[in-house]
């Protein structure tokens, strides 16, 4: 748990952004129940949700995993396609895929940042 949470809050702070912000973790469905992304969620009191790997193939991402991801759970990107997807149409990647960086091993867990769209302005729309 500690490698997701402390690359979740690492790749925040790096991008200025504060764990307040978080609203939901993303991931391919065949890793949603892996104990260190549940543990995760519940640290940042938000829900975990989980796409299949088909719907995540089909989103267009700047850094795609490539073989990696697409070996191990069937598409080329996790992080980045689950971030997009949780921030919905109109959703911006504010932070492309980061690595955790374990001591003596290599990384288990990846990281995106996605900001959902401000909601318009009610009475706004049409007029000028």
């Amino acid at each position: 748990m500690e490698e997701v949470a402390g690359l979740i809050g690492r790749t925040l702070a790096a991008a200025g952004l504060s764990a307040g912000g978080v609203v939901e973790l993303a991931t391919v469905e065949a890793k949603a129940a892996e104990p260190g992304l549940v543990a995760a969620a519940a640290r940042f009191g938000v829900p975990l949700r989980g796409y299949g790997a088909a719907v995540l193939a089909r989103v267009a991402v700047p850094g795609p995993s490539g073989g990696a991801a697409l070996a191990a759970v069937g598409t080329p990107s996790v992080a980045e396609a689950a971030a997009l997807l949780a921030a919905g149409p109109g959703g911006e990647l504010l932070v492309g895929k980061r690595k955790s960086a374990p001591p003596g091993r290599p990384a288990r867990a990846t990281c995106a940042v996605a900001r959902r769209p401000a909601p318009a302005k009610g009475g706004q729309v049409g007029q000028g």
